[in-house]
Order: structure tokens, then C-alpha cells, then sequence
């Protein structure tokens, strides 16, 4: 996947990599910020901002200084703390901004430090040996399903809301059953993308 074209590794990240339906990362915000759609697509655009800036600064710090002094074994500490650095810089940034948004994504706007799907990308550019540009793209493309799946999660979820199904099939139920459908949709696109 080295020599990929930039548009090719952005697609399959989106599509036919995507975190959600085929890697299973980030199931916590996926589930718990799509109960409207005006929250998870802002969660979504955190979420890009992050794993845009946290796999070219994972890159930058793999390239220049684990494998030059021969500590890539550290690259679980360092991505954690380069998230959460970044994360927190995200988050003081939303509630100055914007306190509505910050006060919506609650608890959600901090676990996107300890949402996989932004480590699962690193350890991904790191196994495929992605160079910058390529690194960023994959983030991007990996961002971009993750904000197409937690839209069309939250707008089907509020349609969900005016049903009536039964008592114990109301919520989280609702949503698996909802987010395998959606599986079932993006497994069609399987072997599309040749890579």
C-alpha cells in the first residue's frame, strides 16, 4: 500500500477500511454522540481536525526521532500523549468558541483522547509505512468515513426517536441493529478499491 495514489489510500480508509463498520474502532462515540445529527457532525469535525494533526505530528516524531535513536518500541506512549495533547487543545479551543457545542458533546469531546480509531490510524501509517502526505490522507479519509457514518447513524436515529417500537428494543437496541444494516451497506463496497 506504499506506493498507493493519495486518492486511492483516502478512499478505502473511508470506505472499505472504515473504522466503524470494518475495524470496529471508535464504537463509543459512534453509540453515544448520535442522537443528533448537528452533534455528531461537529464531533466528526473535531475528530478530523485531531487525527489530521495527530498522524502528521506521530509521523514527524516517528520518522525524526524513534527510528533515529532506535525507541520505536515507545510509539504507544508517545501517540497517546501526542493525542491527548492535541485533544486538549481541541477542547479549550470549542468551549472559548463555541460553549453550546462544548456543553452537547459532554464526556464524548474528552474520550476522543481515548478514542481508538485516532491511535488505530498511527499504528496503521506506521505498519504501511505511509510517508507524510500519505499519513494525513489516510487520517483524512479515515475522518471522513467516520463523519459520514456517525451522520447517517444520528439523522436515521432521529427518525428512530418519533417510532414506537418496544420498550426493550428502544435506544442502544435500536442503534446495533441499525449500525449492523449499515455494515451489511458498506460490506457491498468490499473489493472495490483494489489496493
Amino acid at each position: 500500500m506504499s506506493e498507493s495514489s493519495l486518492f486511492t489510500i483516502f478512499l478505502t480508509m473511508a470506505i472499505t477500511s472504515n473504522f466503524i463498520i470494518v475495524q470496529f474502532l471508535g464504537l463509543c462515540p459512534f453509540f453515544g454522540i448520535t442522537k443528533r445529527l448537528r452533534d455528531a457532525f461537529s464531533m466528526g469535525i473535531a475528530l478530523l481536525i485531531v487525527m489530521v494533526v495527530a498522524s502528521a505530528a506521530g509521523w514527524l516524531i516517528t520518522e525524526y526521532v524513534l527510528i533515529p535513536y532506535d525507541v520505536v518500541y515507545l510509539n504507544n506512549v508517545v501517540y497517546i500523549l501526542v493525542i491527548a495533547t492535541l485533544v486538549q487543545i481541541t477542547e479549550m479551543y470549542i468551549k472559548r468558541t463555541n460553549a453550546a457545542m462544548y456543553n452537547s458533546f459532554g464526556i464524548y469531546l474528552a474520550l476522543i483522547t481515548t478514542n481508538c480509531a485516532v491511535l488505530g490510524i498511527m499504528f496503521i501509517n506506521l505498519k504501511e509505512n505511509f510517508s507524510l502526505i500519505q499519513s494525513m490522507g489516510a487520517a483524512a479519509g479515515g475522518a471522513a468515513g467516520f463523519i459520514l457514518l456517525l451522520s447517517v447513524m444520528a439523522g436515521i436515529r432521529e427518525k428512530l426517536d418519533i417510532a414506537d417500537p418496544p420498550k426493550s428494543f428502544k435506544g442502544l437496541p435500536q442503534a446495533i441493529l441499525v449500525a449492523a444494516i449499515l455494515g451489511l451497506a458498506f460490506y457491498g463496497f468490499a473489493g472495490v478499491i483494489k489496493v
